[in-house]
C-alpha cells in the first residue's frame, strides 16, 4: 500500500487539475473547427446555395451532445468519471479521423452521420469535465477552475480558429479534412494524459472504496484533518443524493416547493444558447463574406480574433467572479448583448450607406460582453441554484435544454439567413437577449454567497 501511495503521489495536482479540464479543449476545438473549415466544405461539395445542408452538417455535433451527455451522466455514476473521460477521448479520435475521410460521394449525409457521432463525445465532455473538476477541486477554489474549464474551452476554440487559418492555403477538398481530421491530435493527449489521473473520491466513496477515495485526497488536500472532514462530508453528501434518488421523480422537479428554482436554472440555460452566440462561433467567415460580399475562405483572421476576444473575457470573469453578483454581470451581459445585435439593425435604417464592416464590429462587442458574463456565469448558476432533491434531474434537463438551444441556432442561422437580411435575424437574437434579461430580473435568485438552504428557502417562499 505504501508503495502504491508514494508512486501515486508523483502525480501533481497541477497535473491532475490541468488533464482534467483538458478536455474542455476538445470540447471548444470542436465547435470551433467547422467555422473554418466551412467555407473550403461548400466550395469542395459545391453547397453554396445549400442552406439547409449547411445547417445540418454544422449542427450534427450538437445533435449528439444532446444525448451524449444524458448517457455520459448515467455511465459515469456506474462506470467512474475518469473512464468516462477515456471512453471520450476515444470517440473523439475515432469521429475526427472519420470527419477527415469523408467521401464525396454522398459526403453530406457521411458526415452529418459521423458529427452526430462525435457529438457524442462533445456532449459528455460537457458533462463530465465540469463534474470531474468540481469532485477534485478544494471548496474554496471551485470558482476559479470553473472559470479554468471556461478558459480551456474558449482556448479549444482558439485554437481551432488557428488551425483553420494555417491550413487555408492548401486545396479546398484537403484543407477542410485536414481542418476536421486533426482534432485527434488533442483527443489522444487528452486519453494519455487522462489515463495517468486518478478516480475522483466522490466516486470512489459512492463505490465502496473508502481506503482508496482517502489516498487520493492525499494528494490534492494537504493536511488529514482536512482529508478527514472532506471524507466524512463526501459520505454525508452520498447517503443524502442516495434518499434523495429514491424519493424524487420529474414530478418533483417542477413541484410547488422547487418549481421556481427548477425554471430559474433550465431558463438560463436554455436562454444562453437561444441568445444566438454559436451564430456568431460557427458562421462568422460567412457572415463577413455576405456582409463585405469578399470570400468567405479569406475572412478566417475574424474567428481568430473572436476566439482572442473569449480567451481574455474568461480571464476577466476569474478576475472578477467574487466581486460581483451573479445576476448584475447577467444582466449588465445581457443588455449589452442585446443591444448589440439590435443597434446594426437601427443604423441600417438611419444610414442606409453605413459601412457593411459596422455589424462585425458590433458582433465584437457582443463576443466581448458574452465572453465574461453568461458563458461562464451560466454553469456556475446552474451549480449552486438546484436543490439537492432534484439537482440530478434539473441539471440533466437545463444541459439538455442548453444543447438544444445551441443546436437549433446552428441548424436555423443559415437558413434565415438566406431569407432575410443579416442585420434582421441578429435583432431576432437581440429581443431574445433583451427577454433573457427581464427573466434574470423576474425568475432568477442571487446565489452568490448564500448557502444551498438559504437558495432552496427563498426559492420555497416563491
Amino acid at each position: 500500500m505504501e508503495n502504491a501511495t508514494a508512486t501515486e503521489k508523483k502525480i501533481s495536482s497541477k497535473f491532475i487539475y490541468f488533464f482534467g479540464s483538458f478536455g474542455g479543449i476538445l470540447f471548444g476545438y470542436d465547435i470551433g473547427v467547422m467555422t473554418g473549415a466551412l467555407p473550403f466544405l461548400q466550395i469542395d461539395w459545391g453547397l453554396q446555395n445549400e442552406a439547409g445542408i449547411v445547417g445540418w452538417i454544422t449542427s450534427s455535433v450538437m445533435l449528439g451532445a444532446i444525448f451524449g451527455g444524458a448517457i455520459a451522466g448515467q455511465l459515469s455514476d456506474k462506470l467512474g468519471r475518469r473512464k468516462m473521460i477515456l471512453l471520450s477521448a476515444i470517440v473523439f479520435t475515432i469521429g475526427s479521423l472519420l470527419s477527415g475521410i469523408s467521401p464525396n460521394n454522398q459526403g453530406e449525409y457521411y458526415l452529418i452521420a459521423v458529427r452526430v457521432f462525435l457529438g457524442l463525445a462533445v456532449g459528455a465532455a460537457s458533462a463530465l469535465v465540469p463534474a470531474y473538476m468540481s469532485e477534485m477541486a478544494p471548496a474554496k477554489a471551485r470558482g476559479s477552475l470553473s472559470g479554468l474549464n471556461q478558459t480551456m474551452i474558449v482556448s479549444g476554440m482558439l485554437l481551432s480558429y488557428v488551425v483553420d487559418f494555417l491550413l487555408k492555403d492548401l486545396p479546398e477538398n484537403w484543407a477542410w479534412r485536414l481542418m476536421l481530421g486533426l482534432a485527434a491530435v488533442p483527443a489522444i493527449i487528452l486519453f494519455f494524459g487522462v489515463y495517468k489521473l486518478p478516480e475522483s473520491p466522490r466516486f470512489l466513496v459512492k463505490s465502496g472504496r473508502e481506503a482508496d477515495a482517502r489516498r487520493v485526497l492525499t494528494y490534492i488536500r494537504t493536511n488529514d484533518d482536512e482529508i478527514n472532514d472532506e471524507l466524512k462530508q463526501i459520505k454525508q453528501t452520498a447517503n443524502e443524493e442516495k434518499m434523495a434518488a429514491q424519493t424524487t421523480s420529474w414530478a418533483t422537479v417542477f413541484s410547488g416547493k422547487y418549481r421556481y428554482l427548477a425554471i430559474a436554472g433550465i431558463g438560463v440555460a436554455a436562454f444562453q444558447q437561444f441568445q444566438g452566440a454559436n451564430a456568431i462561433f460557427y458562421y462568422i467567415p460567412l457572415i463577413v463574406e455576405k456582409a463585405t460580399g469578399k470570400a468567405a475562405s479569406s475572412a478566417l483572421m475574424w474567428p481568430i480574433i473572436q476566439g482572442a476576444i473569449l480567451v481574455i473575457g474568461s480571464l476577466v470573469y476569474i478576475a472578477i467572479a467574487e466581486k460581483f453578483n451573479r445576476r448584475t454581470l447577467l444582466i449588465m451581459g445581457g443588455s449589452v448583448m442585446g443591444l448589440s445585435f439590435l443597434l446594426p439593425a437601427i443604423l441600417n435604417v438611419l444610414i442606409p450607406n453605413a459601412s457593411p464592416m459596422m455589424i462585425v464590429v458590433f458582433l465584437s462587442i457582443y463576443v466581448a460582453a458574452y465572453s465574461f458574463t453568461w458563458a461562464p456565469l451560466t454553469w456556475v448558476l446552474v451549480g449552486e441554484v438546484f436543490p439537492l432533491a432534484i439537482r440530478g434531474r434539473a441539471s440533466g434537463a437545463a444541459s439538455s435544454a442548453n444543447w438544444i438551444g445551441s443546436f437549433a441556432v446552428g441548424l436555423l442561422f443559415p437558413i434565415m439567413t438566406a431569407h432575410m437580411p443579416q442585420d434582421a435575424v441578429f435583432a431576432i437574437f437581440g429581443v431574445i437577449c433583451l427577454l433573457g434579461v427581464l427573466f434574470i430580473l423576474k425568475a432568477v435568485p442571487e446565489t452568490k454567497g448564500r448557502t444551498l438552504e438559504e437558495i432552496e428557502e427563498q426559492g420555497t417562499n416563491k
